[in-house]
């Protein structure tokens, strides 16, 4: 028998198991653990109730947009410290961050259907949102803590793969709340720049919708926005926006399997749509012209190598502000474990996108001398997939700097994650991240320098080429060093 009553402002259970409940009681010794599994309850407490004790959460309806905690935005919302409750079983979510067991949550009353696409969705449809009650809630808010009283972006930027799996799984959905069996998996992601600093001790949330859908694929826009309640210094625009793209398969073949389409409701939902559609049109032309080999450029490439030709061949008289590529790489190796895997079993891409932050953060740390500060991810394409069991090798190395702003030099960061199988002695490229960080002015006031980095082989002077191509910059010989700079100047940050 269960009865709720309500003692001192608080609400309690009372549970008078039956005979049958008293004798499993009795025999098993986590008499809590096998009560909760028995009894599952969503409880609102008064106001006068810690929020670290009851969280409060949205109904996991697909179909409703009535969120039950207050926000500024009409989508379903998903409080990121929910997982704080024990869970109620082990899905893969609850091994990650609060928010992202959250959002299993959230996707666990969808029932799996075999049915074709329905008609189109409209965003509202599958638009959702996570809340980080960060300014009362001290558990969830240290979870994201880093050692400089800081965000942790990595955290951030695996919360973000989540949120975006969850707006393609409604999307996927059916009306009457039944999912087909699909595979939803993280194809890209564009390039995610931080517009201006996440604060700790604020509240913020991250919105997530599909603003394009072609036959087997989707793009997925997610904002974060931090609450300006309280804090003069927050503004209402989103300090960091993301793009994520999807595809579907098959469960059954593994083949491309065909998605409810979008249907824009307002003039901005077709910009967005317009947008997308152009950017899908020019990634096909960026493919088909890297097949046919268009972005040779031998004279760059030679000029890149004559200055690594100093440091191999006279050492003692390269230039001392100068610094081999090889010189700043860093690596680790790790086994992906069970409680890395999603809901299909594969490995999380939002976990592997954290270590290659974590990695890249390392290094440029490494490198500068001081701790860095986030400024942007760039495109990121998902290769081959990562299973349970799978040896993963990070590897990452300083492409090269910029100084355009002597006070505040950039450090530009690849990571090179390898899918390694010992057995079958072979090794694959699964992803490649791009991450650009800022180094504290202050640091460079005080004496601090940061070296020009040098290409020593072919391999890696093309890999430079690559991405000063796709970030618009050039190479300019400054005091007999090749140095990067923008071609396009943008308006400078100065947030930081």
């Amino acid at each position: 028998m269960i009865s709720l009553s309500n003692f001192g402002g608080i609400a309690c259970i009372q549970f008078s198991p039956s005979f049958h409940a008293m004798q499993l009681l009795r025999k098993t010794k986590p008499c809590v653990s096998l009560f909760h599994h028995l009894l599952r309850l969503k409880i609102t407490p008064n106001s006068c109730c810690p929020s670290n004790h009851f969280s409060v959460v949205s109904t996991t309806d697909p179909t409703t947009t009535e969120p039950t905690t207050p926000t500024t935005s009409t989508s379903v919302l998903i409080d990121a410290g929910s997982s704080n409750r024990k869970p109620v079983s082990l899905w893969p979510g609850m091994f990650h961050s609060p928010a992202i067991y959250a959002l299993w949550e959230a996707r666990s009353s969808t029932l799996e259907k075999s049915n074709g696409p329905s008609l189109p969705k409209a965003p509202s449809r599958s638009r959702t949102t996570i809340f980080y009650n960060f300014s009362s809630d001290h558990m969830l808010r240290e979870q994201y803590r880093n050692p400089w009283n800081h965000i942790r972006m990595g955290k951030l930027v695996e919360d973000f793969d989540a949120l975006a799996g969850t707006v393609a799984f409604k999307h996927c959905s059916n009306e009457d709340g039944t999912a087909r069996s699909l595979l939803l998996v993280t194809a890209s992601v564009d390039k995610m720049v931080l517009k201006k600093p996440i604060h700790i001790d604020a509240d913020l949330t991250i919105v997530g919708a599909v603003t394009w859908v072609g036959r087997s694929s989707m793009e997925i826009q997610l904002e974060l926005i931090q609450s300006t309640q309280g804090n003069p210094n927050i503004s209402n625009s989103p300090a960091l926006v993301a793009k994520f793209t999807f595809v579907a398969r098959d469960s059954a073949t593994g083949k491309a399997a065909p998605i409810n389409q979008v249907s824009p409701e307002n003039e901005e939902e077709r910009l967005l749509w317009e947008e997308a559609e152009e950017r899908n049109k020019l990634r096909k032309r960026k493919n088909q012209e890297q097949k046919h080999g268009e972005c040779e450029d031998t004279s760059r490439l030679k000029a890149l190598l004559a200055e690594a030709r100093i440091f191999c061949d006279m050492p003692a008289l390269a230039n001392r502000d100068s610094i081999l590529m090889t010189d700043t790489c860093l690596q680790n190796s790790f086994i992906c474990q069970p409680q890395q895997r999603n809901i299909h079993g594969r490995i999380f891409g939002g976990f592997l996108m954290r270590r290659a932050f974590e990695l890249a953060f390392s290094t440029a740390y490494a490198f500068s001398g001081a701790a860095p500060h986030f400024l942007e991810v760039d495109h990121v394409d998902f290769f081959k997939p990562v299973d349970v069991g799978n040896f993963l090798r990070l590897k990452s190395c300083v492409l090269y700097t910029e100084h355009d702003n002597s006070d505040e030099p950039l450090v530009n960061v690849e990571v090179v994650a390898h899918v390694t199988k010992p057995e079958h002695r072979s090794s694959e490229v699964s992803n490649r991240f791009y991450f650009t960080f800022g180094v504290d002015p202050e640091g460079i006031k005080n004496g601090l320098r940061i070296r020009h980095v040098v290409p020593g082989t072919e391999e890696e002077a093309r890999k430079v080429l690559e991405r000063v191509d796709a970030e618009n910059l050039t190479l300019v010989k400054k005091d007999g060093n090749l140095q990067v700079v923008k071609e396009h100047k943008s308006t400078p940050n100065t947030n930081f």
